[in-house]
């Protein structure tokens, strides 16, 4: 299996679904503005997917799939298939616990992550109604990330990537036809994350079955795999944790700040999430199973290897998407989102959020590579004490700049602590001589500056003032943005291409 075909596979169905995703928060944003209903749906939808990246992505599939890989890889299909009939079982009857709670403690909820809210009756209301209808899309989500551990082990990659695209898909059709006959009509938003986590797990049936590893009801708490899972979800549970607890006190300092702070956050995290998706999770997704794979056959150098690789690409394709969307953050936001009830003062105020948050994406995406370093070794322990150190770093980031930048304090916190944790990742899997650093770092840095440089002199010269974006519209902003872009990532690569750098220098063999 070609690593890098595999990343440019993930990458590219990731793309389709973030160009899904901003075509639905363009219409978010041009039907209903950015203001109470907004923030109340921001905030309902933003717990059922803590929940999710908690429990789901987060710590069961850390947990889950090492220990499914080496029981792929060491024992035959049918005890491969007996744990994951006993683990999906068992997981199942827990989310539908956790989605009765959501459900019924909605008010308690919504009080404990906006507390801000109460003071507006209206407002509180509407949050705790949508939470309602959003909360049994934690029981779905999480099923989808059982079956994508399952697929993406057997490097069924592709199927996974796609899932979110018909999420997306759900949200515009619910924008375009179905809020208009709901009252209000942001409650349509909430019905497209329902009936989008049941369309994601629908779609993996059939792939599940193919590969002969579609779940069926067998409950066996005496399983020593699924106890295994168990315990090392213990302090992955707690390791994911600490790092939504960040994002629920950004959600709590915002929610005391002037109406639109969550929705400036949440326009400028969409935008994030962008460069995250395309090369973050697809890296810690393509990695994970390999990294286990190496593990399980003690492969110690290939293993060191694997991340050598996945630390370069994080750099030379991470700085300049950085770079980016720190410079031309207004051309984006207005080409984007300055349509409707969103106004060119929304547009400076989520400038500031995404500025705050690109210093930090270097962090956030290296830490997609680092982290599975030990989760591959089935050592959640280590990243869950980082984990800890994180916390108390952003808390106290988040009080030095609240107070004088106010939301974009919350965001500069975020991406500063993001730094801070992969730097500690960094130094203790050197430490623990896990990672060794192949030869040639220096000279790869300075070509990266070299193209940096180059980079941000088009970007500069060819963005032009912001006032221009703020005040030009529809096509005009459109092709500008185009060939902006399109003329900066032909000089970053040229540039790199000229210093020496070829693809095929990057292709990388995964397990099999």
């Amino acid at each position: 299996m070609n690593l890098l075909k595999a990343l440019a596979a993930v990458s590219s169905l990731t793309l389709l679904s973030r160009i899904l995703a901003f075509v639905r928060d363009v219409l978010i944003a041009r039907i209903f503005g950015a203001g109470m209903a907004t923030d109340a749906f921001f905030v309902a939808f933003k717990l059922p997917n803590l929940l999710r990246r908690m429990f789901a992505e987060g710590a069961f599939s850390q947990a889950f799939v090492p220990i499914f890989g080496e029981y792929k890889s060491r024992k035959g299909q049918e005890e491969t298939k007996l744990l994951v009939d006993h683990v999906t079982t068992l997981l199942a009857l827990i989310l539908f616990i956790i989605t009765l709670i959501g459900i019924i403690a909605a008010p308690i909820l919504v009080y404990i992550s906006a507390p801000g809210f109460v003071t507006e009756p209206d407002k509180f209301a509407l949050t705790v109604q949508l939470l309602r209808i959003t909360s049994p899309y934690i029981f779905f989500i999480s099923l989808v990330a059982v079956a994508a551990g399952i697929l993406n082990t057997y490097s069924k990659f592709w199927v996974p990537a796609f899932a979110p695209v018909l999420l997306n898909l759900c949200f515009i059709a619910a924008a375009l036809w179905l809020a208009p006959y709901c009252d209000p009509p942001i409650l349509a938003m909430g019905w497209a994350v329902f009936i989008g986590g049941a369309v994601q797990l629908a779609f993996q049936i059939p792939f599940l079955r193919k590969i002969g590893m579609l779940p069926t009801w067998r409950f066996n708490l005496k399983d020593a795999g699924v106890w295994r899972i168990i315990k090392q979800m213990g302090p992955a549970l707690f390791g994911v944790s600490i790092a939504q607890i960040s994002l629920i006190i950004n959600t709590i300092f915002a929610s005391f700040l002037v109406a639109g702070s969550v929705s400036w956050l949440y326009y400028a995290d969409r935008l994030m999430e962008f460069p995250s998706g395309l090369l973050g999770a697809a890296l810690g997704t393509i990695l994970l199973p390999s990294l286990s794979k190496h593990h399980a056959d003690n492969s110690t150098e290939e293993y060191s290897r694997l991340l050598d690789w996945g630390l370069r690409l994080v750099f030379m394709l991470t700085l300049p998407a950085a770079l980016a969307l720190g410079m031309i953050a207004v051309p984006l936001l207005a080409t984007m989102f300055q349509h409707g009830a969103f106004t060119a003062h929304d547009v400076l105020m989520t400038r500031n959020a995404l500025v705050g948050y690109s210093i930090g994406l270097i962090g956030l995406i290296a830490v997609k590579v680092l982290a599975p370093g030990f989760y591959a070794r089935q050592n959640i322990k280590t990243p869950v004490k980082i984990g800890v150190a994180t916390l108390v770093f952003t808390q106290l980031m988040n009080l030095a700049f609240v107070g004088w930048l106010q939301h974009a304090g919350l965001a500069l916190a975020i991406g500063l602590g993001a730094c801070f944790n992969s730097v500690l990742l960094f130094y203790f899997l050197r430490k623990h001589d896990i990672y060794r650093p192949e030869p040639g770092w220096g000279k790869f840095f300075f070509k990266l500056c070299v193209a940096l440089l180059a980079l941000g002199l088009t970007l500069w010269f060819g963005m032009g003032s912001e006032q221009h974006w703020l005040t030009s519209h529809g096509w005009t902003r459109i092709l500008h943005l185009s060939w902006l872009v399109l003329l900066g990532v032909a000089v970053y690569f040229a540039v790199l291409f000229l210093l020496g750098f070829r693809l095929r220098d990057f292709a990388k063999r995964g397990a099999n």
